[in-house]
């Protein structure tokens, strides 16, 4: 854990024997919010829940598991609880009371930003809420830039003070009003630029989930990026510091991915930081070989004939949910406009979008504007006809027969026909423009009216990193922005689309559920073969030994050990327990199976 960083095998021998072991059973609720703070727990097995209780019900928080811990803040602050803690299934808990804890950091002095980041980071993100976050994600380590960074940024609004303070000396040693009214307005100026340097030093997040790596960057009203990595595809993890940094204990923080790095850089405590990620990373890690040693142990246990207890990942909810009610009571015109200009499209495990209608307006606003001006033309002249007493639309001519306004036939035909049809071009361009993602694939489709369809395709389980941003004011106003995606040595890119933020999510979803399902099926033919020869020896053990007498020739069984396999007593704690646990088959090495141990 990275709490203990820094301390020698010995040095946690001695802690180890100050900590008590607790069996709790599911349900069981640890403590309270408000309670008086005991002591501090560490989760050995099992998982709890964290919640805050309503009038009506609870607000979920987060979901701890073994590694994980608590506790350790209301002691450092010397206050009641903040949020009740319940085991949600039976489980081990090892306890170290409150003078046990005084005690040990009062030992050990380094122990203290290791615990001072955890709750820097507990508090920041208990005042954050991302929509974006999965159902079983939990925040680990979150922080902004280190303070020095907004000092920094508040500099120049700071000096530029000088300049409405000249303007109010100048305004009193001349008795004139001007200069006072200017200096009050580059005041207010300052001011406001101040407050904007303020907000966006505050809007940039560093973020490490039980999932995936995250820098979260926002420029209000200009620009809007998130740029993320799955813990599987971290590669390494450093820090990098200066002379100034080392003083004021901040640095950058390098995750180095399989396709760049992501940069942290002025993070407070960067070597506890760095510390922390790596001891997600490795969870991760473990994870997807315990899982992997699940699936091998299920199928022995299959070809023995003995019962599968297979665990199942718990399905993920829609990103988009459905309001029946409302849409019941939503008028069928309605909906049949909404789905011209609809930008996200579901259809069973399939998720289409368009680019935004703002796209389709800086296309067609030239058509619409010739289109509105030519019926005005035209209504205005039907309105001159009816109020001209010497011209009519209908008109006798020399032959007697009647003839049609000229000028009123050729607006449609000439002006507005043509017009008609380059609308419709713009918008069938525009909704020919689609990004899809399934299951198992991602499509970049674009597809020209009487043109060529140009298809670009990938393996969702390919994808190595996600990113967004929002570009310009415009685009962070109507919430558009473009989504990169990097698969191998290729970009593939979901252009102006309608909230990127949710767009991504929806990609790295099933990007997980994808890799946890290639986990569990990875290397099956192999496992399905050593589990054949592992059945096969465990039935016929006796065979092997060579202690035993020769045995009596007889005639041969006509059938497999495999197919006598239910005539055979099996101690299922001394199998499990003797033959899968040092084992790895099949599976790859990916890290992204993600989710709750």
């Amino acid at each position: 854990m990275h709490l203990f960083n820094g301390l020698k095998e010995e040095q946690l021998s001695g802690i180890a024997q100050k900590l008590v072991e607790r069996e709790l059973a599911a349900d069981q609720v640890i403590f309270k919010i408000n309670d008086k703070p005991d002591g501090f727990y560490m989760i050995y097995k099992g998982r709890v829940k964290v919640s805050l209780p309503r009038e009506k019900g609870e607000n979920f928080l987060a979901w701890l598991a073994p590694g994980d811990y608590f506790g350790e803040e209301a002691l450092f602050e010397k206050r009641n609880r903040s949020a009740t803690i319940t085991a949600m299934e039976d489980s081990v808990i090892l306890f170290l009371s409150r003078d046990g804890f005084d005690a040990l950091l009062k030992q050990y002095e380094r122990l203290k930003p290791n615990f001072k980041v955890a709750i820097k980071s507990r508090r920041l993100a208990r005042k954050t809420r991302f929509k974006w976050l999965g159902p079983k994600e939990v925040i680990y380590f979150i922080a902004r830039r280190h303070v020095l960074r907004l000092y920094q940024a508040l500099v120049a609004p700071v000096l530029s003070l000088f300049i409405p303070a000249f303007l109010f000396v100048w305004g009193v040693l001349t008795a004139a009003t001007t200069p006072f009214a200017v200096g009050v307005l580059v005041l207010v100026g300052v001011i406001g630029w101040a407050i904007w340097n303020a907000i966006d030093w505050s809007n940039d997040y560093y973020i490490v989930t039980n999932q995936r790596v995250i820098w979260l960057e926002k420029v209000i009203g200009l620009y809007d990026s998130r740029q993320e990595a799955p813990l599987g595809t971290i590669l390494s993890v450093g820090v990098e510091t200066d002379m100034v940094g080392r003083a004021l204990d901040f640095g950058n923080v390098v995750v180095r991915t399989f396709v760049g790095k992501l940069e942290f850089d002025y993070v407070d405590h960067p070597v506890q930081a760095a510390d922390m990620i790596r001891e997600y990373w490795e969870r991760t890690k473990a994870i997807t070989n315990i899982s992997q040693q699940e699936v091998m142990r299920n199928t022995i246990r299959q070809k023995l004939g003995l019962p599968v207890d297979k665990k199942q990942l718990p399905p993920l909810p829609p990103v988009v949910t459905v309001d029946e009610e409302k849409l019941a009571q939503t008028p069928l015109w309605l909906l049949a406009l909404a789905g011209v200009f609809k930008l996200r499209l579901e259809d069973g495990g399939t998720i289409t979008y368009r680019k935004h209608w703002v796209i389709l307006l800086q296309r067609a606003w030239k058509p619409v504007v010739l289109f509105l001006g030519s019926l005005f033309l035209f209504f205005a002249r039907i309105w001159y006809l009816i109020q001209s007493t010497e011209q009519a639309f209908l008109e006798k001519n020399a032959e007697g027969a009647y003839r049609p306004d000229t000028i009123t036939l050729t607006i449609p035909l000439i002006l507005m026909a043509p017009l008609m049809f380059w609308l419709w071009y713009e918008y069938t361009d525009w909704k020919n423009d689609t990004f899809m993602v399934t299951n198992d694939e991602i499509f970049d489709i674009d597809r020209k009216p009487f043109g060529q369809e140009e298809r670009r395709a990938a393996q969702i389980e390919s994808i190595l990193s996600t990113s967004y941003k929002r570009d310009g004011f415009i685009a962070y106003i109507f919430n558009y922005g473009t989504v990169n995606i990097s698969v191998g040595g290729t970009q593939l890119t979901f252009d102006n689309v309608l909230d990127p933020a949710g767009v991504q999510s929806d990609i790295n979803r099933r990007r997980m559920m994808r890799i946890a399902k290639k986990n569990e099926d990875a290397g099956s033919a192999d496992r399905d073969r050593f589990a054949t020869w592992l059945a096969a020896y465990h039935q016929n053990i006796a065979d092997f030994d060579i202690t035993a007498k020769p045995a009596v020739p007889g005639p041969v069984n006509a059938q497999s050990p495999i197919d006598q396999k239910m005539a055979v007593n099996v101690d299922d704690e001394d199998f499990d327990e003797g033959i899968v646990d040092d084992m790895d088959f099949g599976g790859s090495d990916d890290g992204g199976f993600g989710g709750e141990s």
